[in-house]
């Protein structure tokens, strides 16, 4: 163990205090060093002069080194939030406790484990987040040990207008009863607002474990008032952000609005990396408030409670409630209320339910409904209000003080012949710049980053406002003068009204930092080309700079645009590096695993 220099901090200690700690922490296991360091964290808080309490120090038995490990399996984020929270929980209430992300824990490691919290998003299609792949397949194998000994709990985020939803946590959850081993406390599936579940559900295991803990006798729990850096804003605690600009970038001819954001971050301290996403809390239309509240009969100034606050309820749907996109739960819940038969149909396939739902505002629902609700009824069938995540198109080493969005305008004409628009993208389009301001956070995502090496070669592809990280990207590796090659396929519709940010571009590619650049015009020709055509094109090419240690990004629509993209990868390795269907699908996922395919869809 090497104390006098770490990570080129000098140590403060002298030698011989130095080869004491060596000597006093040789023998110890990995969770007992985990456990030590924060008990000395904890010390060192202490004001000066204040003496220890004489039982601050654990008294150990058979097992000294019990431990909370917490693990979180996380793609966008928000399961490393819950997981974060839970472990300054555990460290404020006492109980020694590690935070540990899924892709950094060797899943063998759960033989020596005896308390185990796993917090899991689900991604794409019942997909484990990519950070998690491997233990979710090891869990699944041969190698996995039996658990007997082990008490674990499982939180698991997703949405329920999905198919599969929470599909990973109760992967996790069915894997680990398999093995052996036992339950804490039921599993909890939280849909899309999940915070105050999740805070009662975390109370509720951190006073299990410290009763499991304190039975044992293996340990004795004592608070050892750890203080935790948190950043200082966050999704609970947003940043009022002055908007600078907002400007269409797509041409007049477009059928689709696209604008270029940028806000100003002044002296917030707020600090982002390329591939990070900005949360934004936007406020509704008021005219679509009023409508709704009119299609129930209400008024809109009956007062209801949001969090202790009273507000009218107009108020309270402009700020707090989701009142755009409608869900299953909420479409089942009106059937009930309304004795609609189109909506009843409807909840009896839950197929076309949910298709019905992904595509349908509630207004809409609403009509179909026809039902006039009391103030009470109106809210129980509302979903409050969750922020939207953009891809950050601005890397900060360029635009200092500043953050840059790409957003896509959702406006089309519903069949009763009104516009309906997104909450979230026309509020920024079209309400922010009279607001002025807009409420924001960054949300870190550690499963879209660069290499670590600036001479690694990358391929990016991002169709359409999947461009925005690439941007970032760009902006990044110009400022550090990295030395690998980059490589962008873009596509949209057409090229004259659609080709974002194509004077960027057009300046990298002279400069020469933008390697090579394919696009993909749909529309300017009479059979659709999209990126995977592109892709396979290259494909010789592609698969050189896969087999020269390129990393591949993915960014844009999941639902079609980034399975073609993962079918034409697989392809080329079957037909560049004459592999089988199975040992290509291996390859690609062997990638994931690696971290160099990466992927950011939504």
């Amino acid at each position: 163990m090497l104390l006098k220099d770490l990570s080129g901090l000098t140590s403060p200690l002298n030698d011989q205090q130095i080869g004491q700690l060596q000597q006093a922490v040789a023998e110890l296991s990995p969770q007992q060093l985990a456990w030590i360091s924060g008990y000395f964290w904890g010390l060192s808080q202490t004001p000066a002069g204040e003496a220890a309490a004489p039982n601050a120090m654990p008294q150990a038995s058979s097992a000294p080194n019990q431990t909370l490990t917490i693990l979180y399996a996380s793609q966008t984020g928000n399961a490393k939030g819950v997981a974060e929270a839970l472990h300054q929980e555990a460290e404020a209430a006492g109980i020694p406790a590690k935070l540990v992300a899924a892709d950094n824990y060797k899943g063998k490691q759960l033989g020596k484990e005896t308390h185990v919290v796993i917090v899991a998003s689900t991604n794409g299609e019942g997909e484990p987040p990519d950070n998690a792949i491997e233990l979710h397949e090891f869990l699944q194998s041969k190698k996995a040990p039996k658990l007997d000994h082990l008490h674990y709990a499982v939180l698991s985020l997703g949405d329920s207008s999905y198919e599969y939803f929470c599909q990973t946590g109760k992967d996790f959850d069915a894997f680990l009863q398999k093995l052996g081993a036992k339950p804490m406390v039921a599993r909890l599936d939280c849909d899309v607002d999940y915070e105050a579940t999740a805070s009662a559900w975390r109370e509720q295991t951190l006073a299990e474990v410290k009763q499991q803990f304190q039975a044992s006798g293996d340990a004795q729990v004592v608070p050892l008032h750890q203080a935790t850096a948190q950043a200082k804003y966050t999704k609970q605690s947003p940043y009022t952000a002055e908007l600078l600009t907002c400007q269409r970038i797509t041409g007049r001819g477009s059928d689709k609005a696209v604008y270029h954001i940028e806000l100003d971050l002044d002296e917030s301290g707020i600090e982002y990396q390329p591939g990070d996403a900005l949360g934004v809390w936007y406020q509704n239309d008021p005219e679509l408030v009023d409508s709704i509240v009119a299609k129930v009969g209400l008024r809109g100034d009956e007062t209801v409670d949001i969090g202790g606050d009273s507000l009218s309820l107009r108020d309270a749907l402009i700020a707090h409630y989701e009142i755009t996109a409608s869900n299953p739960q909420q479409i089942t819940a009106l059937a009930a209320l309304s004795e609609s038969d189109t909506l009843t149909a409807l909840t009896e396939d839950k197929a076309a339910l949910r298709e019905f739902a992904n595509r349908t505002q509630l207004i809409d629902v609403l009509a179909l409904a026809d039902v006039n609700l009391n103030v009470e009824q109106f809210q129980s069938i509302l979903r409050r209000l969750t922020p939207r995540l953009y891809s950050i198109a601005s890397s900060q080493a360029e635009v200092e003080d500043e953050v840059h969005l790409t957003v896509g305008l959702v406006d089309y004409q519903h069949e009763s012949g009104e516009s309906r628009q997104g909450g979230a993208s026309s509020f920024l389009a079209h309400r922010a710049e009279a607001a002025e301001t807009v409420k924001v956070f960054v949300e870190h995502n550690d499963n879209f980053k660069l290499p670590t090496s600036d001479d690694t070669p990358i391929i990016m592809i991002g169709p359409g406002t999947g461009i925005a990280p690439f941007r970032s990207f760009l902006q990044e590796r110009e400022q550090r003068e990295a030395k690998g090659d980059n490589w962008l396929f873009f596509g949209d519709r057409t090229f004259t009204d659609d080709f974002l940010y194509q004077v960027e571009w057009q300046q990298y590619l002279k400069s020469g930092l933008l390697t090579r650049m394919d696009v993909a015009f749909s529309r300017d020709q009479a059979e659709k080309v999209y990126v995977q055509h592109r892709l396979l094109a290259r494909a010789e090419t592609v698969w050189q700079w896969l087999s020269n240690g390129a990393y591949i990004y993915v960014c844009g629509d999941a639902n079609q645009m980034a399975k073609d993209v993962h079918e034409a990868l697989i392809e080329i390795a079957q037909t560049q590096g004459q592999q089988s269907r199975e040992q290509a699908e291996t390859f690609i996922n062997e990638l994931r695993k690696d971290k160099r395919y990466q992927r950011d869809v939504y």
